[in-house]
């Protein structure tokens, strides 16, 4: 299913999530591969997920694991790329061996100035991913301040809008993508992707 623009699924965990994320046009899947994350899992299943799917970026989350782990993981796993949940000083992004992305949390009432230097100063990454969305409403200056954003720096985020607003807000921010998240089975094989295909449906391309 061709969608309106790429997405990210997070904390993929389980086949059902995999299989159906990458039936609906999912481009990027996240795996948390480092064991001090919540909800973490194991090279094994990584590897066993990304055998029964095709086409598909596969992106590991890391919190504290030093470079030298997360290359060795992420080589084992065959990831494309890595986000990271933390800071990391110049030294050790330069031996990360593939594109990084970084986990940045959302800060309400923040200056536009203060913005712009906080994105300058994370302009080394391959991408910006909100995992929890702004404050609703945006007022428009809020939204004219982060599609100037989105312009500069490859800007992710997650889509809690109303539905009616999805598609206006993508239309004039035009971020880089999209971030959802994964879920866990009822049961092995069972999953409820209710909300998932509410949010594919309105991002499917009806061109």
């Amino acid at each position: 299913m061709a969608l309106l623009l790429p997405v990210i699924v997070r904390g993929i965990n389980n086949l059902s999530d995999a299989r159906y994320c990458a039936g609906m046009g999912a481009e990027y899947l996240t795996f948390r591969l480092d064991p001090g994350l919540p909800g973490a899992v194991t090279p094994e299943l990584v590897q066993e997920l990304s055998s029964w799917i095709a086409g598909v970026h596969l992106i590991g989350e890391f919190g504290e694991l030093p470079a030298e782990q997360i290359n060795a993981l992420a080589s084992r796993c065959g990831l494309h790329s890595v986000l990271l949940h933390r800071m990391r000083r110049s030294e050790e992004m330069a031996e990360l061996a593939l594109p990084a992305l970084s986990l940045v949390a959302w800060i309400p009432d923040m200056l536009p100035e203060d913005v712009d230097n906080r994105f300058r100063s994370l302009a080394h990454f391959a991408g910006l991913v909100f995992p929890e969305p702004p404050a609703q409403p945006l007022t428009d200056f809020q939204l004219a301040h982060l599609s100037e954003q989105a312009r500069a720096y490859p800007i992710w985020l997650a889509p809690s809008f109303a539905p009616d607003s999805l598609r206006s807000l993508i239309e004039r921010v035009h971020p880089a993508g999209l971030v959802l998240e994964g879920g866990d089975e009822i049961r092995p094989g069972v999953r409820d992707f209710t909300e998932l295909e509410a949010i594919f449906e309105l991002l499917e391309d009806e061109e």
